[in-house]
């Protein structure tokens, strides 16, 4: 029999469970978002240059409204303070829309719906995560997706989700 002490006692043991549920927020496009995400103008060799001069590498990474594999990224991998405390100090997360429109300016001055960006790069699922290296020299002239120094093209568990970060971050 269920009684309200039970029902109050599990209630209270999943919100304990959780507590990254309470950071990570829906934003009004239907991403995840989370305070240290980078704020931008879209302009990426702005960016880039920007997480190198404060000694962060830049990232960014992909998402979808009501995509399940976005939410567990946030609920699981993120929600693990060492995983998301490294991630926050060594790395500039721009969140991109794979199917949004906002304009973003590429390394080779192009400017594109997000939607159109990803497409340009090959990605095709979310969550994504592309990485670059620490200087936006010679980017232009390269193909796109000889840009990136790594990619994560889906979500592997939390183990692996933060050794590729650090693999980049030391310098793949």
């Amino acid at each position: 029999m269920i009684t309200r002490r039970g029902l109050l006692a599990g209630t209270l043991a999943v919100m304990a469970a959780a507590p990254a549920l309470a950071k990570a927020r829906l934003g009004d496009d239907g991403l995840y978002q989370e305070d240290w995400y980078l704020e931008s103008f879209l302009d990426l060799t702005e960016d880039l240059s920007t997480a190198s001069q404060g000694g962060k590498r830049f990232a960014i990474l992909w998402g979808l409204r009501n995509c399940p594999a976005c939410r567990r990224m946030h609920e699981v991998h993120l929600a693990d303070p060492k995983i998301e405390a490294y991630i926050r100090d060594n790395f500039a997360v721009l969140h991109l829309n794979i199917l949004g429109a906002r304009e973003v300016t590429d390394f080779d001055g192009s400017k594109l719906t997000e939607k159109a960006f990803a497409a340009r790069y090959g990605i095709e699922g979310t969550p994504a995560i592309q990485f670059f290296p620490t200087s936006v020299s010679g980017l232009a002239a390269k193909a796109p997706k000889e840009r990136e120094v790594a990619r994560m093209a889906s979500l592997p568990d939390p183990q692996a989700f933060i050794a590729q970060f650090r693999a980049v971050r030391n310098g793949v």
